[in-house]
């Protein structure tokens, strides 16, 4: 158990968060939640121990053990693999290296033998004899491969390592779980796996995640920053949406009751007060009012932009054709002999672990790179706006947001229109004047899609969009795209992202492509696909 004791947080004269009084209880799954800049991260970081904060204090069970993952991804390069997982519990790991230094000793004495006898038993005490066998464990359920377990983490991809320090917040069955963002750069098949490892898992669990079916699956409660303050709501993530909506709807009501009130008492007192006969029931109602309780509405962190694409006009019969498309990089095939045709109505997810080929095809079918062999074609009504997954050369020069948007705004139009657009994007007054070089990624997202929506193309390329945005910009995207009325071709890692606007899926392999028509769960679960995948990989 960790408790959060009158936690106060502020930046400056903004309130991040006050009075936080919080238990946090071994069985249950907590999803911290908040828009950006809400203070999610800095709170778990107060709760392990790593920031102090303005006020209060984090208080754990005697004994306990917090376990944190690391973000990183650089501080083991010369440690290998499996002794950074087991890093996770750094006793056990000391516990370890003794015990190996005092074997190897040449003379060994009898106070070395005392030693060895306490060592065991405190190794023994703590599962030590299951280590390496443990960590092994996590590292293959996570997708880390069995050679790579001696290697050094300097020798491992950046997403290899992240799976590795996943591995390490995991190992040792710690008290309290804190993970940031712990499905970044994590496949379908290692997020279930997750899951699973949460869903058995008996202690305690704090998480974020942008991941809002990941959330869905794990969470018992939801831990809400908003308002100034943190709220627990029982009950998983869209349960949390659901009470807040209705509860926020109850409070708008309250208040504009309570604002209709107010102004028959006023227009009472108004008319009457000077009447004679009325000046007894005008006091009265003067009571009434003094007593009226008029709360202003608190104003929420969240803010939801607004995304909405629209075609100039309809797609015609042709859409797009792909003939025999090939493409190899480094000596790696990406696809091969790639056939595929897109009709009308389609919204096609590409999905599968090779993010490279995905984004490969994207950029070739939007005239960014050359094939090496076979052919496509677009149909002459179409139109496409693509969302390139790297982004950094569209913010090459440093403009401001408004400069920026006019270069892709219509000449018909002027300063107005584009601020009308960052608006919707959440760039208001002086934001809309920000340079684009001190922007975030989701701020760089938001841009990107605010182009998108300017292009009023009737085919959208997106190559994993919900990068870098927060939980309400992912909604509102999933909204838009929701309502598209045209053709859509995108990757995400986003499951619910995946499954709600998908009408059809496709996999590209070395030696394969699937096309199905499947809903996206049953496609991950269906025996003649999992086939086809080991035939074509």
């Amino acid at each position: 158990m960790i408790t959060a004791n009158d936690v106060a947080l502020s930046y400056g004269k903004r309130v991040i968060f006050q009075d936080v009084n919080i238990k946090f209880l071994p069985g249950n799954c907590y999803g911290l939640i908040g828009a950006n800049g809400a203070g999610k991260t800095t709170f778990l970081k107060i709760l392990a121990g790593d920031f102090e904060p303005d006020k209060g204090n984090i208080t754990v069970g005697s004994r306990e053990r917090i376990a944190v993952l690391k973000q990183d991804h650089f501080a083991y390069d010369e440690v290998k693999v499996l002794d950074v997982v087991i890093m996770g519990h750094m006793r056990v790991y000391e516990l370890l290296a003794e015990r190996e230094a005092l074997y190897a000793k040449a003379d060994f004495t009898e106070e070395d033998g005392l030693r060895s006898g306490e060592l065991e038993a405190e190794f023994e005490e703590l599962n030590g004899y299951e280590a390496e066998s443990e960590a092994a464990v996590l590292l293959s359920g996570l997708g880390i491969s069995e050679e790579l377990l001696h290697k050094k983490m300097k020798e491992l991809e950046g997403g290899e390592k992240v799976r590795v320090l996943l591995a390490q917040a995991l190992f040792g069955n710690p008290d309290v779980l804190l993970l940031d963002e712990p499905t970044n750069n994590l496949d379908i098949a290692s997020i279930v796996w997750l899951e699973n490892f949460l869903d058995r898992f008996q202690n305690t669990v704090i998480i974020v995640s942008h991941d809002r079916h990941f959330l869905n699956q794990v969470c018992t409660h939801v831990a809400d920053i908003d308002f100034g303050k943190i709220t627990i709501y029982a009950g998983n993530y869209d349960f949390w949406y659901q009470a807040s909506q209705l509860m926020l709807q109850q409070k708008q009501n309250e208040s504009k009751k309570a604002a209709v009130k107010a102004k028959e008492l006023k227009d009472f007192i108004r008319r009457f007060s000077s009447n004679a006969s009325k000046a007894k029931q005008a006091t009265s109602r003067k009571k009434l009012l003094d007593k009226l309780s008029l709360e202003e509405m608190p104003v929420s962190s969240r803010k939801y932009p607004f995304i909405s694409f629209k075609p100039e006009r309809p797609c015609g019969d042709v859409i797009l054709e792909i003939k025999g498309l090939s493409k190899e990089l480094d000596g790696t095939v990406l696809f091969r002999d790639l056939n595929l045709v897109v009709n009308k109505g389609d919204k096609i997810a590409f999905v599968g672990s090779n993010s490279l080929a995905k984004t490969t095809l994207f950029q070739i079918l939007s005239g960014h790179l050359e094939a090496d062999s076979g052919s496509f074609r677009w149909g002459v009504t179409m139109s496409h706006s693509y969302f390139a997954k790297e982004n950094s050369a569209f913010f090459a020069e440093d403009k401001t947001l408004v400069d920026w948007l006019g270069q892709y705004t219509p000449v018909t139009e002027g300063e107005t229109y584009a601020r009308g657009f960052l608006g919707k994007m959440l760039f208001s007054g002086e934001e809309a004047l920000k340079k684009t070089s001190v922007l975030s990624g989701g701020e760089k997202v938001r841009c990107l899609l605010a182009r998108m929506m300017l292009s009023d193309a009737n085919a959208l390329i997106l190559d994993d969009p919900t990068n870098h945005l927060d939980l309400e910009s992912i909604t509102a995207l999933n909204n838009g795209l929701i309502a598209f009325p045209e053709v859509i071709l995108f990757s995400s890692h986003d499951h619910q992202f995946v499954s709600t606007i998908a009408n059809r899926l496709v996999e590209l392999l070395p030696g394969g492509t699937i096309d199905s028509m499947l809903p996206y769960d049953e496609f991950l679960e269906d025996k003649t696909v999992i086939g086809m995948r080991e035939q074509f990989s």
